[in-house]
């Protein structure tokens, strides 16, 4: 397996690896999704998340990702829970970061017939896909605005119900599939569907630096890697184990953050003073906020965790208005000083 870039040795794109962070500590914050320039390295970023994940526990051999110690009424047939009397064993594995490319057939992605099965042995088998090995875990679609209207339309029934349903050729399948979506994509290439971007709680924009020092450091980087992988990540392994064990720390104590009556009060005026339609916008910052103290060993969210949490969970939601010369980006730093600030 070739290695993978350190998610520590990424320079820059605070904002890119703080959603990415967010997202593994609160898989319930609702998906990361990053648009911007070609070769800003987003791709690269979520794949060397997948470094960072602490490991799952699965039913042994199950093809869905069971957890063990969920009720087994939710489990698929093919899971081994559902076809052995005694409990089965479980194991740990590592967190799935699955990659959905976009030539992806509805089969791949849904799942389908095990026709080798079916010719050899005439029997009627289900071959799990994408959204199967994905549950507990993340999916990442790159180009995600070129995927095809149909995908689409099936992701966001997938998501909206946390369940996969296949009926076909004489299948009748039904399967849990609770991920955490990440999708990149150059806005030049075309815009991403309103309903699947309202999917995503979190969105960033990644911009090609400007300062000449860090343009450097990321070719350094870049280049030591290409040079020499395995050195390169051996070099940068105690950084990505400390920020793995803070990732553990904050999955277990997120929960317990608290968020006093003027925060909550706060973010709420920010987002009706945005323009944000809904209350999407609250509960993510909300979210956010909570695992951003959590990974900073805090016990409270404090105004510092909403502000860094608003434009990522903002910026995609406000109103579009042609009479606003300025981004969106700005509209929410735009208010953020005139409501939290007060």
């Amino acid at each position: 397996m070739p290695a993978q870039f350190p998610f520590s040795a990424i320079v820059g794109q605070d904002q890119l690896k703080s959603a990415l962070l967010i997202a593994a500590v609160d898989p319930g914050v609702g998906g990361v999704m990053a648009f911007g320039d070609r070769g800003t390295g987003k791709s690269t970023a979520v794949r060397a998340l997948a470094g960072l994940l602490p490991p799952i526990r699965v039913v042994k051999d199950c093809p869905y990702n069971c957890d063990p110690e969920a009720d087994s009424s939710a489990c698929a047939e093919g899971c081994p829970r559902k076809q052995r009397k005694s409990e089965p064993h479980s194991v740990l594995k590592p967190t799935p970061v699955v990659d959905m490319p976009l030539g992806a057939t509805e089969d791949r992605v849904l799942g389908a017939l095990d026709l080798e099965r079916a010719l050899t042995r005439g029997e009627k088998r289900f071959e799990p896909g994408l959204l199967a090995k994905a549950h507990r875990g993340f999916l990442y679609i790159d180009e995600i605005n070129l995927l095809e209207d149909h995908l689409v339309d099936l992701l966001l029934d997938v998501a909206a119900s946390g369940e996969n349903i296949v009926e076909r050729e004489g299948l009748s399948v039904r399967h849990p599939a609770r991920f955490v979506l990440i999708g990149s994509g150059n806005p030049e290439e075309g815009e991403l569907r309103p309903q699947l971007l309202d999917r995503f709680g979190l969105s960033v924009d990644v911009r090609t630096p400007t300062d000449l020092a860090e343009r450097v450091s990321v070719v350094r980087q870049r280049d030591a890697f290409d040079r020499d992988p395995q050195g390169f990540v051996a070099d940068w392994a105690k950084a990505d184990a400390a920020l793995r064990d803070k990732i553990t720390r904050a999955q277990k104590s997120f929960r317990d953050v608290r968020v006093d009556d003027e925060t909550l009060e706060k973010i709420s005026a920010l987002c009706a003073h945005a323009g944000v339609d809904g209350l999407r916008g609250e509960l993510t910052i909300l979210r956010a906020g909570r695992a951003l103290a959590a990974l900073g060993g805090k016990k409270a969210v404090s105004l510092a965790e909403v502000r860094a949490a608003a434009p990522m969970a903002l910026q995609h939601r406000l109103r579009r208005n042609p009479l606003d010369s300025v981004g969106s980006a700005a509209r929410v730093e735009r208010a953020m000083d005139e409501v939290l600030t007060s």
